[in-house]
């Protein structure tokens, strides 16, 4: 096969698993963000602590988790089928990588927020924040380094678990391997394909690790502390005793 024809071969082929990769990534990482930090929120000691809710949550990432892709997307053709109308091509991919992803995501969300001080979440507790200030001020900005480094590991994941959805007629690069560097033993276009791969991961790991270590140094630079002053200024750090406590009397002069 001459390379006048495994270009169009090659351009579609990377253009339908950037598709797939992109689209399962936006939905795992809308998915695994909220659910990684329940995970953390109702462990034990956590702010809404419920141990039914966390086990029952984390048993569920367990067992999507533990499945091997291969046979996660042939158990889901029937949910595929109701969300797409097919279980072929680059749009029948898009459901199983996205649940795929979502647990593998999630745990890399919890692992990211348990590291964050437990100090800070009680200093802005102590200021009057609830839930919902905890997670929007300390726990996401906080960790935020650690979760693109997590979401650049879920790309990787998703471009290897595409390679895989080739083989059940999805498309993209690991189709083309698969079709024409195994079938039809074309060896030369195969290690283009490997190349081609290869250097799309060294790409997305080297913007994700990037973009990480911009995140850390800002954060080490600055701090926590704008925002907690921030918070400290629209919510004054005063007890309920001293708010409703009568002023003191100034001493009157002495004539």
């Amino acid at each position: 096969m001459t390379w006048s024809e495994m270009r169009p071969l090659l351009e579609q082929a990377c253009w339908d698993t950037l598709y797939m990769v992109g689209w399962s990534t936006v939905v795992a990482v809308a998915v695994g963000l909220p659910l990684g930090l329940l995970l953390v929120l109702t462990d034990r000691g956590g702010l809404l602590a419920n141990a039914l809710v966390n086990k029952v949550t984390g048993q569920i990432v367990n067992i999507t988790r533990s499945m091997p892709f291969i046979i996660l997307m042939v158990a889901l053709f029937p949910f595929t089928k109701a969300i797409t109308g097919t279980t072929i091509g680059r749009d029948g991919a898009i459901v199983p990588l996205a649940i795929g992803a979502i647990p593998f995501f999630a745990r890399l969300v919890e692992t990211a927020v348990r590291e964050v001080d437990h100090g800070l979440v009680e200093a802005v507790q102590s200021m009057g924040g609830g839930t919902w200030t905890v997670v929007r001020k300390v726990l996401v900005p906080e960790s935020l380094p650690s979760l693109i480094a997590g979401a650049t590991t879920t790309v990787i994941a998703l471009i290897g678990y595409s390679a895989m959805a080739g083989a059940v007629g999805a498309g993209g690069l690991g189709d083309i391997a698969i079709r024409y560097g195994y079938m039809r033993f074309e060896t030369e276009l195969m290690w283009i394909t490997v190349g081609v791969l290869a250097v799309v991961i060294s790409v997305i790991q080297f913007a994700g690790d990037y973009a990480a270590w911009s995140l850390h140094r800002r954060g080490r630079s600055g701090g926590p502390a704008p925002r907690l002053r921030l918070l400290r200024q629209k919510k004054p750090l005063v007890s309920p005793v001293e708010a409703t406590a009568e002023p003191a009397l100034e001493p009157t002069k002495l004539r």
